[in-house]
């Protein structure tokens, strides 16, 4: 439907959003921050969505937050804007479901940090990345949270002081997304990717993910007791028994959901 911030469709177990703001370039506002969560807070228990695919319509994925909700405000009406950002934020990692960026264009500021914040990201050749905030007086601190978490420190300074946009040949260099495509196969080889991926148990993914993105917050040794308490929880699903015995046997696994 056409007139929708975020345009939702389904293919087969891949739920794909698509920002539709292109006009404003895809920006982030409170509007469709809020529209994009109810999204992802429904496909917490949607059976049917085992990958989501987060993509944009028109030459930009997201210029981040519209600047026009930053400007002539009250305290509490900037708090609000940052807190639903973050809440989408959290709401990617936190669902038990893998989260891909298909990244045109470019993405920067707040636009940038949803891209680092997916569990993957594929990126055109064309496309660019970028947090400038510091260029017009306002730090883009928040989106240095997920960045700095998605490629090493000195290369996120870097970002976040000078603002300078990076290809997409860097940001692959850096860490900042897995593949870069040539353009006109953009969603193919997502779509690829997504498929491949929900292909696999939605219980096996559903136990990863979040155990991943634990992990890397401890220490080593914490890590591992809780790596290890998860394989043997992980064991004890019918899944995993199920995968492990389609192995032996040498046949297509018949997965429970």
């Amino acid at each position: 439907m056409t007139g929708e911030l975020v345009r939702f469709q389904q293919d087969g177990g891949v739920a794909v959003l698509t920002l539709n703001n292109p006009e404003r370039r895809n920006a982030l506002s409170t509007e469709l921050l809020e529209t994009l969560k109810g999204y992802l807070d429904r496909f917490k228990d949607d059976k049917s969505v085992r990958v989501v695919v987060l993509r944009a319509e028109g030459p930009v994925f997201s210029s981040g937050h519209d600047l026009t909700e930053m400007i002539d405000r009250d305290e509490n009406s900037y708090t609000a804007v940052f807190e639903v950002c973050t809440q989408v934020m959290e709401a990617i990692r936190l669902l038990p479901k893998p989260v891909v960026a298909q990244v045109q264009g470019l993405a920067t500021a707040a636009g940038c940090q949803l891209v680092a914040t997916c569990d993957l990201a594929v990126a055109a050749e064309s496309a660019g990345f970028a947090t400038p905030g510091v260029q017009i007086g306002l730090f883009c601190t928040t989106p240095g949270v997920a960045l700095g978490r998605a490629v090493h420190t000195k290369k996120a300074m870097e970002m976040l002081l000078t603002g300078t946009p990076v290809s997409a040949g860097e940001a692959l260099e850096v860490g900042l997304v897995n593949r870069v495509v040539p353009d006109h196969e953009l969603e193919e080889r997502v779509m690829e990717l997504a498929h491949q991926i929900s292909s696999s148990s939605s219980q096996t993914l559903a136990i990863g993910k979040p155990a991943f993105y634990r992990q890397i917050e401890m220490d080593r040794p914490a890590a591992y007791v809780m790596a290890q308490k998860v394989m043997v929880d992980n064991l004890l699903k019918e899944d995993a028994q199920e995968g492990i015995s389609a192995f032996l046997g040498k046949r297509e696994a018949q997965w429970n959901n």
